[in-house]
């Protein structure tokens, strides 16, 4: 199975403390170089608009190149300063047709890098008070607003991915069935839903249950790992606490028969990037050896009547010996 990361996996990291950053700014360019140089990277989902006016789709796809590295997303920035009121669901309409206008912008740089899909993280679709918000206008822009893209380009594939809370306290594209649910909704046959294993552990969702409910539905497109404590979307390295869930995680890939790559969505604030994307495949390799030893009708019979202990026990085995 081939591997992917964020491009942001590689960038400049910040948060509100550290309001001048980890480490120094880092082009898109430079963050290329970086994905490469793990020498483990089949591509990278890469956000767009590039770092820097001056820098060119040619110079993206020549940077790609040098390393052997597939575009396998292009995710337009629809999450930062000037849409901090929303993007799809801003309050201005000449705001909400920029991000439209920035969503079909992303969609022909895809077609240029040979992009699998575009991914939309509507990190400002959302509110943070009670009453701020009409809800069911926030939902008709929400699906008004991806769902004119989605249909301008039925030869494209979209993913959403899905998420809590961060940066707005509440999310309107918040949990896996909400967000299947706004999908039918939309009544589009290109838009499904990229599963991110820490969003949904953050979602208090069990993340095997969610990636089945995206398949059954003929709506997943991406598959992302990491992990976090559930409190936050920590983005720790895969399988740093909830090695568990992560193992059910990619049994339940294997038995989907998913053959796409996996991404690293990760932040390593204080941790070098690319040793902390070696660590992360590392732990995905030996994880996914371990369910490999699954006795796949052991467990069966034991799914069959709901033996939580016996389930137990063939995990253990196959973890530990």
């Amino acid at each position: 199975m081939a591997y992917t990361a964020g491009i942001w996996v590689f960038g400049q990291i910040l948060d509100r403390y550290a309001t001048d950053g980890y480490g120094p700014t880092v082009s898109t360019i430079d963050a290329i170089e970086a994905a490469g140089s793990t020498g483990r990277l089949s591509g990278v989902d890469l956000n767009y608009p590039w770092s820097s006016p001056d820098i060119t789709d040619h110079d993206v796809q020549g940077a790609l190149d040098k390393h052997g590295l597939h575009a396998r997303t292009i995710t337009p920035v629809i999450y930062g300063r000037s849409f901090a009121r929303g993007s799809f669901t801003h309050p201005d309409a000449k705001v909400r047709a920029e991000a439209v206008d920035l969503a079909h912008e992303s969609v022909e740089v895809a077609k240029r890098l040979g992009a699998d899909y575009v991914k939309f993280w509507p990190g400002q679709d959302g509110y943070d008070y009670p009453f701020q918000v009409d809800y069911a206008q926030l939902r008709r822009w929400s699906l008004e607003g991806i769902g004119s893209v989605a249909a301008a380009h039925p030869d494209v594939r979209f993913g959403i991915e899905y998420k809590l809370k961060e940066p707005r306290t509440r999310l309107f594209w918040s949990t896996a069935a909400a967000s299947l649910l706004a999908i039918e909704d939309m009544r589009v046959d290109n838009v499904g839903l990229v599963i991110d294993f820490g969003h949904s552990l953050f979602a208090k969702e069990n993340p095997a249950e969610a990636l089945t409910l995206a398949h059954a539905r003929g709506r997943l497109v991406d598959v992302e790992l990491c992990d976090n404590y559930r409190e936050w979307d920590d983005d720790l390295t895969v399988g740093a606490l909830h090695v568990i869930e992560t193992l059910e995680f990619l049994h339940t890939v294997e038995q989907l028969g998913w053959d796409a790559p996996l991404k690293l969505d990760l932040f390593p604030y204080r941790e070098d990037p690319v040793v902390a994307v070696r660590d992360s495949l590392d732990a995905i390799d030996l994880l996914r050896e371990r369910a490999r030893r699954l006795p796949v009708e052991e467990l069966a019979e034991a799914r069959a009547s709901h033996d939580a202990l016996a389930a137990q026990r063939i995990v253990r085995r196959a973890l530990f010996g």
